[in-house]
Order: structure tokens, then C-alpha cells, then sequence
């Protein structure tokens, strides 16, 4: 893997989160350069190791979705719940700009070394914590999943069909979009505002509040004319011939996109039917009747058959690709959206790349996703523990 200079690179990171919405964050921090200490517990590790289906290579095996959250990290493991482990987590933080954790508010507090106790004794440190409702509110001591915070936000009540239940989406919307980025954008503003205060901050990230911007758009809507949106049936949910999934002749689909007129017209055009939009009122009856007389032009072709005008640059006509689809789409391959890095047990995994490309401080892969424990040794040596020291630790079951 190339080693280059990433606009983080000096920056460290001691990272106690798990799962999804945390360790995506760290990864994006580590691909900008920084250099990211993962924390796991010595009894069970991050559980992506263990909860989805695992590639093997001979003896080795290793979750896929810990493949693809975990590279340019090192892992140690340590206990946090007895006294030695948190003496680790407090001399490892002496060398720390970023502390990252996703428990339930209040439980770092309550072991000793949440913000409340860090901020006096680091007072440049940047802590962020990801959780389900914030550090503060009335759900605040509430559990949850990402399904739990669409449906708080707004959003879940909006996926689906017309005249249909609301649908559970097969993504996490609220643990990426609410929990990583947002927090990737507090930690990146809290080191800005560092450089010009010398002071760390703590950065309060609910998934809840993260997935509620989603509304804007039918927010203002709803402002302006105190109408709730209809599920199924808005300009982006399925109301508009032109913007919404069709069938094909072989029961695959494809997504005509074509918002703006002129695009619409595009796509018409090179299906010979610019009559649809030429006769085509601008209300809901017409929009219906176009709907129903392009659900017949669709699925009087083949998926294969619609294919070549997705090339047309100005149709906004697309299908939709399946993940083996996304792994060789030469775009993205292009982009370095995907591609493979090395692990020294599995060989080459297809992994998805940085989507941040910077023209001065590129990011880069060093860092095949670790073993549980993997630089235990090495990162409590750099922090100054003696073998004695080490020895003492495992011994009391701490790392």
C-alpha cells in the first residue's frame, strides 16, 4: 500500500466506538492520515467481527463487514470497566487529539473517563460522541437502532409506495448519515477551532437529529402549505412519470431520473415519444396517464435492451446495479470508489475506497484491517509501558 501525506497526518486518534456509525468515522479519519488506535474489549471485540458472514482463507477468517470499516487502524484491546484499563485509556490520551466513542450517554462519565472527568486534565481534546438521541433530551437514556431514529426523524413514515405501508430501508441512513458524517464534520470543525484556541471541545452527534435535515426539502413544503407529504406520492416519491423506478420486460428495473424538463424531453427523444411530454397536463390526472402509458413502454423491452441509452449523458436514465455490478463499474474503479487492498492472511479484498479526494494531501491505504489485539505491545511500548508493566495488566485481565 502507498504511504502518502494525508491532510491528517499528526492527528491521533483513540477510538472506543463499535459497529457501524464510529468505526466508518475513524476509517475516514485514518485514510486522511491520522492515526487511529482502536479499542476493543479483550473478551469479545468489535462485534462486526462476529455478526455477519465471514471470508476464510485456510485457518484465517475475518467478518466482511469488518473488513470493510477497520483498515489503517491499529488494534489494541483493553478493559475499560477495571481500574487498569482505564489507567491505559488515560495515558494512551497524554499523546491523543481525538477521543471517539458511541455508549449510551453517561457511561463514560460513570467509569471515570468521560468528558466531564478528560476536559480539565486534556484540555485539547476533541471528544465526540455518537449516540442514538444526544447527550441531552428526553431520549436521551433511550436504546436504538437506526430504524428507531428515521422513525423519531420523520423519514420512516415517508418510505414506501402510495397506498402502501411504510418500508423499512435496506440501508442505514441514520448511522451513516446522522452518526459518521455527521460527526466526521464536528471533528473536523473542532480541530479548526482548536487551531485558533488552543482548546479541544466535546461534540455532541445524535443520530436522530443527524437524520432529521433529510425533511428539508418536504419541510418546506409542509411550512408553506400545512399539508403532510402523502408516502408514495410526492415530486421525489413516485408522483412525477419522470422521476421514478420502472419494470422491464425480464421483471428488472431501471430509474428514469429526468427532473428537469429538458432532460425529460432528452429521454423521450430517443425513445421516439416526445409526444408524452408535448400532451402530457401539468397536474396529477396527467401525470398518471403518462405514468401508466411509460409503464408499458418499459416493459416492452429487456433490461439489456433499455441499457444503451444509459450512456446518453442527458437522459438521466440509469439501472440499478447489483453490489457485484458496483465492484466492476469501470467509473468507480476510476474514481478508486473501489478497489482492492491487501491483507497479509486473505490476499486482495475489494474494499470501498475514500470517497474524499484532495488534490494536495491525497488520502491513502497503509493498514490492512487488523486482528483483535494486534499492536497491543507495540502501542502501550510507544506510550511508555514497561514489559513488567504489560505483564501486570494482562495478568489483572485489563488488556
Amino acid at each position: 500500500m502507498k504511504m502518502e501525506n494525508g491532510p491528517l497526518t499528526g492527528v491521533k486518534v483513540l477510538d472506543l466506538s463499535l459497529l457501524l456509525p464510529g468505526p466508518l468515522c475513524s476509517q475516514h479519519l485514518a485514510d486522511m492520515g491520522a492515526e487511529v488506535i482502536k479499542v476493543e474489549n479483550p473478551r469479545l471485540g468489535d462485534l462486526t467481527r462476529y455478526l455477519t458472514t465471514k471470508i476464510s482463507k485456510g485457518e484465517f477468517a475475518e467478518s466482511g463487514a469488518f473488513l470493510q470499516l477497520n483498515r489503517n487502524k491499529k488494534s489494541i484491546t483493553v478493559n475499560i470497566k477495571r481500574d487498569g484499563g482505564r489507567d491505559v485509556i488515560m495515558r494512551l490520551l497524554k499523546d491523543c487529539d481525538i477521543l471517539l466513542e458511541g455508549f449510551r450517554p453517561d457511561t463514560l462519565n460513570e467509569l471515570g473517563i468521560g468528558y466531564e472527568q478528560l476536559k480539565e486534565k486534556f484540555p485539547r481534546l476533541i471528544y465526540c460522541a455518537i449516540s442514538g438521541y444526544g447527550a441531552t433530551g428526553h431520549y436521551k437514556e433511550h436504546a436504538g437502532h437506526d430504524a428507531n431514529y428515521i422513525a423519531r426523524a420523520g423519514l420512516l413514515a415517508l418510505n414506501g409506495v402510495k397506498g402502501g405501508p411504510p418500508v423499512v430501508p435496506g440501508i442505514q441512513v441514520a448511522d451513516i448519515a446522522g452518526g459518521t458524517l455527521t460527526a466526521l464534520s464536528g471533528i473536523l470543525a473542532a480541530l479548526y477551532a482548536r487551531e485558533k484556541t488552543g482548546r479541544g471541545q466535546f461534540v455532541d452527534v445524535s443520530m436522530q437529529d443527524g437524520a432529521v435535515p433529510f425533511l428539508s426539502l418536504m419541510l418546506g413544503d409542509y411550512i408553506a402549505t400545512g399539508k403532510e407529504p402523502e408516502r408514495g406520492n410526492d415530486m421525489l416519491s413516485g408522483k412525477l412519470p419522470n422521476y421514478r423506478i420502472y419494470e422491464t420486460k425480464d421483471g428488472k428495473f431501471v430509474m428514469l431520473a429526468a427532473l428537469e424538463e429538458k432532460f425529460f424531453q432528452t429521454f423521450l427523444r430517443q425513445i421516439d415519444r416526445e409526444d408524452i411530454l408535448k400532451n402530457m397536463p401539468r397536474d396529477d390526472a396527467g401525470f398518471a396517464a403518462a405514468t401508466q402509458e411509460l409503464e408499458q413502454i418499459f416493459k416492452a423491452k429487456t433490461y439489456a435492451e433499455w441499457a444503451p441509452i444509459f450512456e446518453n449523458p442527458d437522459s438521466c436514465f440509469s439501472g440499478l446495479s447489483t453490489l457485484g455490478e458496483v465492484l466492476k463499474d469501470k467509473h468507480l474503479r476510476d474514481r478508486g470508489t473501489v478497489l482492492e487492498i491487501d491483507h497479509p492472511q486473505l490476499g486482495k479484498i475489494p474494499v470501498i475506497g475514500s470517497p474524499f479526494h484532495f488534490s494536495e494531501t491525497p488520502v491513502s491505504y497503509r493498514i490492512a484491517p487488523p486482528a483483535m489485539g494486534e499492536h497491543t505491545d507495540a502501542v502501550l511500548q510507544a506510550a511508555g509501558f514497561t514489559e513488567q508493566e504489560m505483564e501486570e495488566l494482562r495478568k489483572a485481565k485489563c488488556i
